[in-house]
């Protein structure tokens, strides 16, 4: 039975009305939760001051608006020999025996091998890329980006870009120590706490980039042929 077939014979209960929401304990819906309530708790909620760690503890996400067509951001992105431009520390990339498998230099420590996985969608405009220091046999440091046409969400040319990290278990404790150098006396997971505010000057870079190549008339990936 394919989707318009279950949306024609679906039982006659209309949606939102299961009987078992009302046993659900903490839901907050408008036939329990009266608008005033709603008014009340948002209010409650909101702040002007947030402990960093409340705001960036498990996640660490950005945006930023940039003047650059939307197809061709992702094709800048989609390309991984990119991050030797905008990103501040990520260089040296070279083909690995593992098809699509980078290894590079990540700067921000001496003699740490950064390895790196692209994994894109050309529909939806997503680029992830899939990392890790040390080996590449467990990437788990993965930097999600998605390219969304302003012309949607402005109303205006250009693009808007959001890039989201997850605090991974292996932030807080190397899961290949046998893979680090011996005299490298930091790991990424210490460096947590700074990742917003690093990931702001790498989005302002990648904003800078594509927005002289495209008030230029330049190719975005000059590298390219």
């Amino acid at each position: 039975m394919n989707l318009e077939d279950h949306v024609r014979t679906r039982s006659a209960m209309p949606v939102g009305t299961a009987p078992e929401l009302n046993q659900i304990p903490g839901l907050r819906r408008i036939e329990q939760f009266s608008r005033d309530d709603m008014a009340a708790l948002c209010m409650d909620e909101t702040r002007a001051v947030y402990p960093h760690d409340t705001v960036y503890g498990r996640f660490c996400t950005i945006e930023e608006y940039i003047d650059c067509p939307p197809d061709q951001v992702f094709e800048y992105l989609a390309d991984p020999y990119s991050l030797h431009e905008w990103t501040w520390s990520s260089r040296n990339f070279q083909p690995t025996e593992t098809p699509g498998l980078l290894v590079g230099s990540d700067e921000l420590a001496d003699n740490t091998r950064l390895f790196c996985k692209t994994v894109t969608n050309a529909a939806a405009r997503t680029v992830d890329y899939h990392c890790a220091w040390d080996q590449g046999a467990e990437l788990w440091m993965i930097y999600l980006m998605r390219v969304i046409d302003a012309r949607l969400v402005f109303g205006k040319p250009g693009s808007v870009i959001t890039w989201s990290n997850c605090h991974h278990p292996n932030y807080d404790d190397n899961p290949h120590p046998q893979s680090a150098p011996a005299d490298r006396d930091i790991w990424v997971g210490d460096l947590w706490p700074m990742f917003y505010a690093g990931h702001v000057v790498e989005m302002q870079n990648l904003k800078k980039i594509l927005e002289y190549r495209h008030t230029h008339s330049l190719p975005v990936r000059p590298w390219v042929g």
